[in-house]
């Protein structure tokens, strides 16, 4: 318990810290579109998999539990858009992503805490919280969001092809029930959860890599503890998102 009220404080001091000797923000603007294209580009190819198959999957076992000929097929389509919007694009994939990119910014921040260039930094009077974590929040903050937005459309995509290719439902079918009783809430609520994730899987991780002590073996006990803690996280605000909005 102490130990865990000493990392939050740990964590709120070095998110404070971020903003305690602001400069000019130009120095960091090529640190900022280098860590979009890391994030943005780097994740790209696993979203879209993960995408395209989670949404040809849920087509086909939502066709096999829906085995009742009162529900008409359309219905099948409904299930797939709300629960990609609601769940399936922004927390799974996120919790992918705490994993690819949560445990990539520990280990980058893990090597330079043990390889001393924070330190060198530090006394060259730079605010390595500021240089360091702060590009990598805002671009998780931007990219991330955008990933989540592009696996929304994947997944439905993924849906509508397993579901057409298979003849489970045909075209016209699956495009009324995409448009059938849409609530524009369930999209903003799916990105809300995502910019809440990308906050958690950014700072989580540059947390536990900023602050890492020792070795090559600390580096990596620390990476799999950021995603550890990232992806509790995540589904701890999945929950309270869940219900305070819905």
């Amino acid at each position: 318990m102490i130990k865990g009220l000493e990392h939050f404080g740990k964590y709120l001091m070095m998110l404070g810290g971020m903003f305690s000797k602001p400069e000019n923000m130009r120095v960091y603007w090529k640190e900022f579109i280098h860590q979009c294209y890391e994030i943005g580009i780097g994740s790209m190819g696993i979203v879209v998999i993960i995408s395209v198959f989670l949404g040809a999957v849920t087509t086909v076992q939502t066709a096999y539990q829906l085995i009742s000929p009162l529900v008409q097929k359309y219905v099948i389509a409904q299930i797939i858009r709300d629960s990609t919007f609601l769940e399936l694009s922004p927390t799974v994939v996120c919790i992918v992503l705490a994993g690819v990119i949560g445990s990539k910014i520990a280990s980058e921040l893990g090597n330079m805490r043990v390889s001393e260039q924070i330190d060198a930094l530090e006394i060259m009077g730079i605010n390595t919280k500021t240089y360091l974590i702060l590009p990598k929040i805002v671009a998780s903050f931007i990219v991330i969001p955008c990933l989540i937005t592009i696996s929304m459309f994947l997944s439905v995509w993924g849906g509508y092809l397993a579901g057409t290719f298979s003849g489970i439902i045909s075209e016209q079918q699956f495009t009324q029930g995409l448009m059938k009783d849409f609530v524009p809430f369930n999209l903003t609520f799916g990105l809300i959860k995502s910019f809440t994730f990308a906050f958690i899987i950014s700072s989580v991780s540059a947390y536990f890599g900023y602050y890492v002590k020792g070795g090559a073996l600390e580096i990596g006990q620390s990476s799999t503890r950021s995603v550890v803690v990232s992806c509790i996280l995540i589904l701890f605000a999945d929950y309270g998102l869940a219900a305070l909005l819905l």
